[in-house]
């Protein structure tokens, strides 16, 4: 009784999670084709230059203590209360760091501007700190609805206000506005809802207690967050804002994709599999599922991305966007890798191993980064941009040997698993590709009729070979609608 309990509110949880994740995205997705065409490349250039600080000094504030805080199974007052100071202690510091820091920014980037820019912008890691914990709490408690309320309407109202203001000429500060507004709404409606405040306590027992998993958290996580941005500040460096901002729209369109539908699966996975860590062979059985429906829904979509990127491009953004094309194709390659480093990592973090984890995450993302300066070294950005692609398959491989080695589910089942989504994508592509072979048809309609083409194919082949991810996917969908 209690594992179908646990059945049903992980199906709730994964659907309400979609929710949260494809409403922000489709709010998100309409509201950046409407200012793409407001704004310049310029202009996302200047925001995409700040996003590594940001992005690490939002890392260092949560601390790896919200991945402790779920990995722990009774959590106590003490511990919520600890932390929630500890993160309003720790970013306040950061932006006062941030603030003095500004000018030397504006001056490696050779860009007056960033100094103000990064002064603002930086507010939101205070704004975000007051309600990390009332996100973990939620999330620890599958309450994913509640969640994705709050989400969808915060996403809703900062890209209104943004629309306004790039309307009116605010240029690169509606962004700016779009990201506070954003993080303060989202604060807002989490202490009106989740009904938790903290007590005047700072438990150093505590602390210790959950640092001794959250600190390995905090350095990968760290490590991740820099090398993960770490293109933007090289773009940024030796190419122009204009690049940057192409490549950053390329980049925002390819992460729709390969991380939309992955971390809906992620948020509900890492409490569920943290549930399992003493029953490794549930454990895997739940993992393998998970691992299947990834793949099964996104290495299909970046495949499909590709065929139509150039027509997607141009409708969605205009012709001054175009030079973001074979950016985009690039990148897709290595979302098909993004897709399925996440849940492996979830899997060996909700068994503890987050020591073993910290110490590969410093080889994978040194190797990343080499890659990184030798691409960018020998072959300009698409060097650059070929690197991304070698770094996250590198990292993909090794986050499934750690899989392998210590949550027992073998390297060589994992692939003979995946192989028949991987035959089956390849398969359709070439149907798709000969259909069209021999017609001629404009550029534009020739790709949309591609990517229709391999989309029935996959599925028709699927159904007709009983693919086990896709017999489960249809399997949960079906049950889900009896239900209801």
């Amino acid at each position: 009784m209690a594992e179908e309990n646990l059945k049903a509110k992980t199906l709730s949880g994964m659907i309400w999670s979609f929710v949260q994740r494809f409403g922000t995205m489709a709010i998100s997705f309409v509201s950046n084709i409407i200012l793409a065409r407001l704004l310049t490349p310029d202009d996302y250039g200047t925001i995409g230059m700040l996003m590594i600080f940001i992005a690490v000094a939002n890392t260092f504030v949560d601390g790896g203590f919200g991945s402790a805080l779920i990995q722990k199974k009774e959590p106590t007052k003490e511990d919520y209360s600890t932390i929630f100071w500890w993160n309003m202690l720790l970013s306040v510091v950061l932006y006062g760091l941030l603030f003095l820091g500004a000018p030397a920014v504006a001056r490696f980037y050779n860009l007056p501007i960033l100094c103000d820019v990064l002064r603002v912008q930086g507010i939101v890691l205070i704004i975000n700190a007051l309600s990390i914990i009332q996100q973990n709490q939620l999330r620890k408690q599958l309450k994913f609805k509640r969640l994705a309320s709050v989400t969808v309407v915060s996403a809703v109202l900062s890209a209104s206000i943004a629309i306004v203001l790039a309307y009116m000429g605010w240029g690169v500060w509606a962004l700016v506005a779009q990201q506070l507004m954003l993080s303060g709404f989202t604060a807002i409606q989490l202490w009106v809802l989740n009904k938790w405040w903290p007590s005047i306590i700072f438990s150093t027992k505590s602390f210790k207690d959950l640092f001794g998993f959250g600190g390995f958290m905090l350095i990968s996580g760290l490590i991740n967050t820099l090398c993960n941005n770490i293109q933007g500040l090289l773009i940024g460096r030796f190419c122009s804002p204009a690049t940057l901002g192409y490549y950053t729209q390329a980049r925002k369109l390819e992460e729709i994709a390969s991380t939309s539908f992955v971390t809906v699966v992620d948020q509900v996975s890492y409490p569920i599999l943290a549930k399992f860590q003493d029953d490794k062979t549930k454990l895997i059985s739940i993992l393998k599922k998970l691992i299947l429906s990834i793949a099964f829904v996104t290495f299909p979509l970046m495949i499909i991305l590709i065929i139509i990127s150039h027509p997607l491009i141009l409708f969605l953004y205009s012709e001054k966007w175009l030079a973001s094309v074979p950016y985009f194709r690039i990148l897709c390659f290595a979302g098909i890798a993004i897709c399925l480093q996440g849940i492996h990592y979830h899997a060996v973090a909700s068994i503890g191993k987050s020591k073993a984890m910290f110490y590969w995450t410093i080889v994978k993302r040194t190797l990343g980064i080499i890659y990184l300066i030798v691409g960018l070294y020998y072959w300009d950005i698409y060097g650059l941009l070929w690197a991304c692609v070698a770094g996250s398959w590198t990292i993909l491989i090794i986050n499934a040997y750690l899989t392998s080695k210590y949550v027992r589910y073998d390297l060589k089942e994992q692939f003979m698993d995946l192989l028949p989504i991987i035959l089956l994508s390849i398969v359709s592509y070439i149907i798709s590709e000969m259909t069209l072979y021999f017609i001629d048809v404009d550029v534009i309609l020739k790709s949309f009729i591609r990517g229709g083409i391999f989309s029935i194919s996959y599925i028709v082949i699927a159904h007709m070979l009983k693919i086990e991810a896709y017999t489960q996917i249809k399997s949960l969908l079906f049950e889900y609608v009896k239900k209801k």
